[in-house]
């Protein structure tokens, strides 16, 4: 009987062990676009034959443990995370590739993960103005802001930053440094990060902090300004993958490449702006995107 017992424990060790090395595990970072960008990695495999197991919803650091220890095989992260917050940099690099390259391949060396392809969009921090008020005075660049308030037709503009950024040395009192704008410091205002789009919105600010994918963006009608001295730090996405992991299912690569191929901001704020504003689930706006590529049934 007790032989009996052990084969079958044996069996059925063998069975799962089996199950376990044949599916992915997916992990996903709980916040609106993590949701969405994982949920299309996890279709995208689905869809071409590869079983797999969601761990949607986990902050950076125990999901980026996850995919060290083996308890997460994929999932997306931003190379400006990985490198201050992940691996402790300080310097900053302000060329996106290069970041990425540095980025990658540290993490290949270090913990045999893979960066799949850098997919188009950058997740940082920006300024933003009304709409009405970039046409009006033809400002699109953070030089053009400068250059308007420099001359003295801004000296009523009003700032509205969150209370780390305004502190942050790096934060807003660097970028007014950079683009050399003469504003004093009692016309930056602090408030919550989510309160800034509806303040810029109804007038009570004129410049507001944003984060560049976010939807409210296109809710208010916002117009972000570039920025054409490349102050703020990239934060570009890419899809980890354990190295093991991809040795076994090397399509993967090819599988995820749409992500590179057909997104970049503006689709993702709308993408988000869908989750966020129309109450669509993640998973259901992941999978309409990707439909409407022709890219799953």
């Amino acid at each position: 009987m007790r032989k009996i017992l052990i084969s079958t424990l044996i069996i059925l060790f063998g069975i799962n062990f089996i199950y376990a090395a044949d599916k992915v595990v997916v992990g996903a970072k709980a916040f609106t676009e993590g949701y969405v960008l994982s949920s299309m990695v996890s279709l995208l495999l689905q869809e071409n034959g590869i079983k797999v197991e969601e761990k949607f919803g986990l902050s950076s650091f125990p999901l980026r443990k996850a995919i060290e220890t083996g308890q997460v095989d994929a999932y997306v992260d931003y190379t400006g995370t990985a490198w201050a917050a992940y691996f402790g940099h300080t310097e900053n690099i302000y060329d996106p590739h290069r970041l990425f390259e540095l980025v990658a391949q540290e993490d290949l060396e270090k913990h045999d993960i893979i960066w799949l392809d850098m997919i188009n969009f950058n997740n940082t921090y920006g300024l933003a103005v009304r709409q009405s008020f970039a046409r009006e005075n033809n400002i699109n660049t953070l030089s053009d802001l400068a250059e308007y308030i420099n001359s003295g037709k801004g000296k009523d503009i009003i700032f509205g930053v969150n209370p780390e950024y305004y502190e942050r040395s790096d934060g807003i009192f660097a970028v007014i440094d950079t683009y050399n704008i003469d504003i004093p410091k009692n016309k930056v205002r602090t408030m919550d990060a989510g309160l800034t789009y509806g303040a810029l919105s109804k007038g009570n600010i004129d410049v507001a902090m944003i984060y560049s994918t976010d939807a409210q963006i296109l809710r208010f009608d916002l117009k972000i300004l570039e920025d054409d001295k490349a102050f703020f730090p990239h934060y570009n996405p890419s899809v980890l993958v354990r190295k093991e992991v991809l040795d076994k299912y090397p399509q993967i690569r090819e599988i995820l490449r749409p992500l590179t191929l057909y997104l970049n901001e503006d689709i993702i704020i709308r993408l988000n702006y869908l989750v966020d504003y129309e109450g669509l689930e993640p998973k259901n706006v992941a999978r309409n995107y990707l439909r409407g590529l022709g890219l799953i049934k």
